[in-house]
Parts: structure tokens; C-alpha cells; sequence
């Protein structure tokens, strides 16, 4: 039988597009590289795990719920977490993962010849899931690592329909206070939608780092993005949500898939919540691992983006994509930057202690190893690669 006839059913922008290929999983990478143990440092994940309460939830969880549908629109947790962020239960719409949420908002507010704005170097999961929508996308250059609020302001017109900030912006680590912020939003006016992403919210210790919920009564064409896969640990269960007024909630949640988000993210997200002794002990050691990284990379002279979050950016002196393949023989999984228009850097997420100490002494022996091998070369004519 032959094929359907594709370049005629694929709309152009679809065509286009090159679809992310993720890892093969750790047992097979341990296999290929030849390693016993591999530490994960490429996603940002939590090494903890769950919070304790979500953990033994988990162990105790009834097989036999799961021959249930779950609760369509999550609505226990949304009663549960609009009191404890003391917004209404109509302003909450959760998904199955971040990304998911973001499809939401952009299918809610754009059609073909409308456009996006945003970063040029952030998440690029706005900029990809708009492409693939058929939804144009305008990108800011990053100013000093940071996002530009006179680049962006002067992407927008009168097609825009949102503008993307990712604060913290992953994967630099800047971020806007809460002046920068709300003078932003004044200038940029009511007419566009402002998605504030903070995935990252969690881990902010700084005193004039915006909450973006209580920016909501101000600037109700405000939506914010939060999860539970970074902070809480339930990656895996991938379960996000937007917080925003009423009106713009009622908009984005007919665009929403019911019963996306499973019973067990559910239940798991609702027992993490509130352990905030999980969420000092996390701030404790994200803040321990940035410091040994920093002392590291100082001694090493090479430059580093760091802040509260749970990553840190590295600049090597030579290719990310070797530095990936050198490491993960050392049983460190890390990751590359050039795909994401950083050349050359590296992003690792924080871990525990001990993993961290070992992970230093691995980037030491990468970078005296290279730099003895571009030595030699330049010595005796000889390659480094």
C-alpha cells in the first residue's frame, strides 16, 4: 500500500519543524558509556524526591484507583492549593505538565498570522510549541543574560497576542525583580497577555523577587506558570498549572483536555504541597552545591551562571558536545547548550553533596586534560580533538 500523500496533508509550518529526540533512558546510556552508576545533572531535577508526605502517598498508593478516571479538572487539588496561594478555585487550570499548559495558552489566543514574543535564549518550549501551531514567533536578544525589556517592547505589535517571561529564565539564572516587572507591564499596557513563568518560584530566596500571583488584581492580563517538577520532585508525574483572572482562566480552560493529569499526580502533588521544612532542606542544598561549583569553576577560570535555582551555565574552552561524551564516561550526565543557541556552555542541575564534590574533581581532570592536550598540539603540531 502506498503512503498517504504527505507534502500534501503536512500544513508547511509542520514540515519544518525538526522534532526533539530525547535520551535514550539511564540503562542504556549506562550501557553505551560503559558506567556502573550516572548521575543525573541535565534536567534540573530534585535528588531528594518527593517531599515525604508525597513519597509515602506513593508507596501506599491502591492499585486498583487507577480502573478510575481521575477528577477531570483536578478540582480537590485546585481547592487545596487556591487557598494556600489565597487566589479563587476558578482562577487555577492545571495540565499534564508545563508543557501542556502552555499549549493551552497558546491555542487559546492565537490563530495563523498572529505571533508570540519572547527571548531568544529561554525555555523553548514557547517558541517551538507556537512553530508547530503555525503561530509566528518573535525572539528578543538576551541582554548580559538577561531578558531585554526594551527588546521585547519593541517585538510587539498589533498581532502579538502574548509575550513569554520566563523569571527566573532558565537556563541563564537572571531574573527581574518586581520593579523591572510591574514597569513592564505598565509600559506594554493591557492589551496583550503577559505569561509569567515560575517554574522555578520555589527555589527564590531574594527579597524583591516578585510573587507574580499577587501581581494578579493589578494586571489581570497576567498568567502565571508553576509546577510541581522541580521544587516537589514529581517530575515524573508531570502535573503543572496556570494561575490568572477569572475571565482570561475561563478563556484558556477551552482549549484545556480534561482528565489529562492522572490520579496519582493529583494525590501526590495535593500531600506535597506545604512541606516547607522539603523546601529548606532543598534551598539548603542547591545553595551548598552552587558554592562548590562556583569555588570550582573559579579555580578553573572558567565562567559561570549561576543564582538560586537548582542549574548553573558553564563556559568551556572547547565543545559542549565533548564535554557531554567525556563525562558521561565518568558517569555524569549533563547538558549541552549549543541546541539551545549557547555554544560551548554546559548546564548542570545541582545535586546532593557527596555527587557534587565528585562531579568537580570530574570537570577538574576534563579541563586539565583538555588544556594539556591543546598544549601538545600547539607544542608539537599534533591533534587535540
Amino acid at each position: 500500500m502506498n503512503l498517504p500523500p504527505l507534502d500534501l496533508l503536512v500544513p508547511q509550518h509542520v514540515r519544518q519543524f525538526e522534532a526533539y529526540v530525547p535520551s535514550p533512558p539511564d540503562s542504556e546510556l549506562r550501557k553505551m558509556f560503559g558506567v556502573e552508576r550516572l548521575v543525573r545533572m541535565n534536567n534540573n531535577e530534585n535528588p531528594f524526591g518527593p517531599p515525604p508526605a508525597a513519597a509515602a502517598f506513593l508507596k501506599s498508593f491502591d492499585p486498583a484507583s487507577v480502573a478510575r478516571y481521575p477528577s477531570g479538572d483536578c478540582q480537590p487539588l485546585r481547592i487545596r492549593l487556591s487557598d494556600y496561594l489565597g487566589i479563587k478555585v476558578s482562577q487555577l487550570l492545571f495540565g499534564n505538565g508545563a508543557n501542556e499548559v502552555i499549549s493551552f495558552v497558546i491555542k487559546a489566543f492565537c490563530q495563523q498570522g498572529d505571533n508570540i514574543v519572547t527571548a531568544d535564549r529561554t525555555f523553548a518550549v514557547y517558541e517551538w510549541i507556537a512553530r508547530f501551531s503555525g503561530v509566528g514567533v518573535k525572539l528578543a536578544p538576551l541582554d548580559d543574560f538577561g531578558f531585554d525589556d526594551e527588546g521585547l517592547l519593541g517585538l510587539v505589535d498589533s498581532r502579538t497576542k502574548l509575550v513569554f517571561i520566563c523569571n527566573p529564565n532558565n537556563p541563564t539564572g537572571s531574573w527581574w525583580n518586581r520593579e523591572r516587572l510591574t514597569r513592564f507591564l505598565d509600559r506594554l499596557g493591557p492589551n496583550h497577555i503577559v505569561v509569567l513563568d515560575e517554574a522555578y518560584f520555589e527555589f527564590m530566596d531574594q527579597p524583591d523577587y516578585p510573587d507574580g500571583i499577587s501581581l494578579l488584581p493589578q494586571y489581570p492580563n497576567l498568567i502565571i506558570f508553576r509546577t510541581f517538577s522541580k521544587m516537589f520532585g514529581l517530575a515524573g508525574l508531570r502535573i503543572g498549572y496556570l494561575a490568572g483572572s477569572e475571565a482570561v482562566v475561563d478563556i484558556v480552560r477551552k482549549t484545556a483536555i480534561v482528565y489529562s493529569v492522572n490520579s496519582i499526580a493529583q494525590e501526590a502533588a495535593l500531600a506535597a504541597l506545604d512541606d516547607l521544612e522539603f523546601i529548606r532542606a532543598t534551598r539548603a542544598m542547591v545553595q551548598e552545591g552552587q558554592q562548590m561549583l562556583a569555588e570550582q569553576c573559579a579555580a578553573l577560570k572558567l565562567p559561570i551562571l549561576s543564582s538560586d535555582c537548582n542549574f548553573a551555565m558553564i563556559k568551556l574552552p572547547f565543545s559542549d558536545t565533548l564535554a557531554y561524551r567525556l563525562l558521561m564516561q565518568q558517569g555524569f550526565m549533563i547538558r549541552t547548550m549549543t541546541g539551545f543557541r549557547f555554544p560551548g556552555w554546559i548546564r548542570v542541575s545541582m545535586v546532593k553533596r557527596d555527587e557534587m564534590r565528585l562531579f568537580c574533581d570530574a570537570l577538574a581532570r576534563l579541563v586539565h586534560s583538555r588544556t594539556d592536550q591543546s598544549m601538545l598540539a600547539k607544542t608539537y603540531g599534533v591533534s587535540a580533538s
